[in-house]
């Protein structure tokens, strides 16, 4: 009998993550074998939430420099989220899992609009419920949102995906050969330390909300399985 340590998590996903070795728009493979990955763990009973990015579309800090205004070009980033996020859903219908997409923007003609009691009742019912458009407001991450919603449906565990990289480092990894891997922290390391882990908004929530991270690497098959079971992957960061 398979006994999960997490009975209730938030999966978050980097736009990227999505793109595959492409780096640009939506990988028919990869989003297949995430969604794969996402039903192996929803059939062993775990309530599971997403939040998706939207950087492999559309990156409101890139708007933003080329000069558009930062709230405008934010906003369509939160667009660019419920395209993945609508993905995302086909995949994991396509594999008869049940799915919810809840925007932060009201758009009832592809999606309910974000109702935490809602939210939490789909969970309850097993369906996995995807969480687009961020906040619903400018100047806050997709990484916030995680926080945000982990803490709104008091999930056991965020899960952070990533494509380039399979934990926290002392530096970029891909550019410091003498990178140190960190198995586990405290979100007063990560803020003090300034490590790229998720930006400060969204750290100071989950420290103030004592909601644990893991952060591992999406590209290894099986990975969001071995986090669910609690197997030593990535690195965790603990709000104490």
């Amino acid at each position: 009998m398979i006994n999960p340590k997490y009975k209730r998590i938030v999966l978050k996903l980097s736009g990227e993550a999505l793109a595959g070795p492409q780096g640009f728009g939506i990988n028919p493979a990869v989003i297949k074998s995430i969604a794969g990955q996402v039903k192996e763990i929803a059939e062993m009973d775990v309530e599971v939430a997403v939040v998706v990015g939207g950087g492999n579309i559309w990156r409101g800090k890139v708007g933003s420099e080329m000069g558009m205004d930062r709230a405008t070009a934010d906003y369509m980033g939160m667009l660019a989220t419920v395209m993945n996020s609508l993905a995302l859903q086909d995949s994991l219908e396509n594999l008869g899992i049940q799915t919810r997409v809840q925007t932060s923007i009201e758009m009832r003609q592809v999606a309910e609009p974000y109702i935490r009691r809602k939210a939490i009742r789909h969970l309850e019912k097993k369906r996995v419920v995807i969480f687009a458009a961020g906040t619903g407001n400018p100047y806050f991450s997709t990484d916030t949102t995680a926080a945000l919603r982990a803490a709104e449906i008091e999930a056991d565990v965020i899960l952070m995906a990533k494509n380039n990289v399979d934990g926290v480092y002392s530096a970029d990894p891909l550019k410091d050969a003498t990178a140190v891997k960190y198995e586990e922290l405290s979100y007063l390391d990560v803020l003090k330390d300034g490590l790229a882990v998720m930006d400060s908004t969204a750290s100071s929530l989950c420290m103030d909300n004592d909601i644990a991270l893991i952060v591992f690497s999406i590209m290894e098959e099986g990975n969001i399985r071995r986090a669910v079971l609690g197997e030593n992957i990535g690195t965790i960061v603990r709000g104490k």
